[in-house]
């Protein structure tokens, strides 16, 4: 990502006079949220951009030139997290519902991406499904970032495409977990409530700079980089942990949830 934008609002706001610190008391947000987009590092929510425009008197400058702000391949409010996917040294993923988008086979994710409202067209679904698998490229690097995903079993059970569909997909988890180059952790379904059942959750962690935390409910996702928030969600995502399979019971898990799709396909 360039860092043209965060050297122009840099610019800006030292023209205005003020510190970073004054800057996020005017925009209402963190000081360290501004700092990395200064740096490069972060890429501002089309919300984050308005306030700044505002705060600096820019009309609508940091909002029409934000970074992604063309790019309707993503969600918009998903755009900084692509970005930060790509910096970290560790990803900790939760799903409720659907397989995490760096795991998806390029059949499950079509479905996915297929089903919107309004709908795509072939073109867009194209685009987005090439735009999922290549944030899955991650994975070529044998160690980094360490990878532990968290699914609940609902996850497995609902049959997204049909049983030929979800087989090749839990095979696709089952090898990179075989291959120790993700963790596989599954909340079982007789568990009943845990922390973290009301949405997805990615908790990252960079060389550079702070963790932080991302959640997404339907058409809205968060980024959270407040230190006190970052700790609250990494001690919902331990908890729910620690009433997860184990990796060889989840491995199980996995490999009788596929057999159960191939021999009912």
């Amino acid at each position: 990502m360039s860092n043209t934008y965060g050297i122009w609002l840099k610019a800006q706001r030292e023209a205005a006079g003020l510190t970073q610190q004054q800057l996020s008391d005017q925009a209402l947000m963190t000081r360290s949220h501004i700092s990395h987009i200064e740096a490069g590092r972060r890429v501002p929510s089309e919300e984050d951009a308005r306030r700044l425009d505002m705060a600096l008197g820019t009309g609508n400058v940091l909002g029409s030139f934000r970074p992604g702000a063309d790019d309707d391949a993503v969600a918009d409010y998903f755009a900084p997290v692509q970005h930060l996917e790509q910096q970290a040294t560790s990803i900790r993923e939760f799903a409720p519902s659907l397989i995490p988008g760096i795991l998806q086979t390029e059949a499950y994710a079509r479905c996915v991406l297929g089903r919107a409202f309004p709908p795509l067209s072939p073109a867009e679904c194209d685009r987005a499904v090439v735009t999922r698998l290549k944030r899955a490229q991650i994975l070529q690097n044998p160690t980094s970032p360490v990878v532990w995903v968290m699914l609940d079993e609902a996850v497995l059970r609902r049959p997204v495409g049909g049983a030929a569909i979800m087989a090749e997909q839990i095979d696709h988890i089952i090898g990179l977990t075989e291959s120790e180059r993700i963790r596989t952790h599954v909340i079982p379904l007789e568990l009943g409530h845990h922390p973290l059942l009301d949405g997805m959750l990615t908790l990252m962690w960079f060389d550079d700079q702070p963790p932080i935390a991302y959640s997404e409910g339907v058409r809205v996702g968060r980024l959270h980089d407040s230190p006190s928030v970052v700790e609250a969600l990494q001690g919902d995502y331990t908890l729910a942990l620690s009433d997860a399979l184990s990796l060889k019971k989840s491995l199980a898990a996995l490999k009788a949830t596929s057999k159960g799709y191939r021999d009912h396909g």
